[in-house]
């Protein structure tokens, strides 16, 4: 059996460790605590790590991991990109300024971007349309990187899955 590593990413609520519950075959590891910053409307924050597993139907094994959010554990980053072959950009489109959040995250994994495959998912453009998926486009490109950036709401096993199948497409055309 073939063994991968996918890492999730993103702001403190976009949607990491829920995304990866939508999917994952195992019970979850979490290591949430009760959040301590009052600028973040959510009870519990990850600050290690969030794990699941998910099986595709070709038998490939898929290893899930969730960073942190919080720029303070950004130390845990490098850590966590190792051995991965994707990375899923999570954006919450409701938060006070997510452009600003696609340029932290896109800047802090850049190395990981430009060595594996990468992949943003914005949520909440149901609530919040601006801005829009060409503007998230523009301020990606703006840091030098491409990738795919499509809408998806993290709760829909079907939306995550169709991330995966994007990063996966995306490694096999760099084949």
């Amino acid at each position: 059996m073939i063994e991968r590593k996918l890492l999730f990413t993103g702001a403190t609520g976009a949607g990491k460790t829920t995304a990866i519950a939508a999917i994952s075959e195992t019970k979850m590891v979490r290591t949430d605590v009760p959040n301590s910053d009052p600028t973040v409307s959510k009870a519990l924050t990850t600050v290690g790590l969030d794990y699941g597993e998910i099986t595709l139907d070709n038998g490939e094994k898929f290893r899930l991991f969730g960073t942190p959010g919080q720029q303070r554990f950004a130390f845990t980053w490098p850590i966590l990109s190792r051995g991965a072959i994707g990375l899923i950009i999570l954006i919450d489109n409701s938060a006070a300024d997510p452009l600003a959040d696609i340029v932290t995250y896109a800047r802090g994994f850049q190395p990981l971007i430009e060595s594996a495959a990468c992949v943003v998912g914005v949520g909440r453009l149901e609530t919040h349309v601006r801005p829009s998926l060409d503007d998230h486009s523009r301020t990606l490109a703006s840091v030098g990187l491409l990738c795919p950036i499509i809408p998806v709401d993290v709760r829909q096993k079907a939306d995550v899955l169709l991330l995966i199948d994007i990063l996966l497409t995306q490694l096999e055309n760099k084949r």
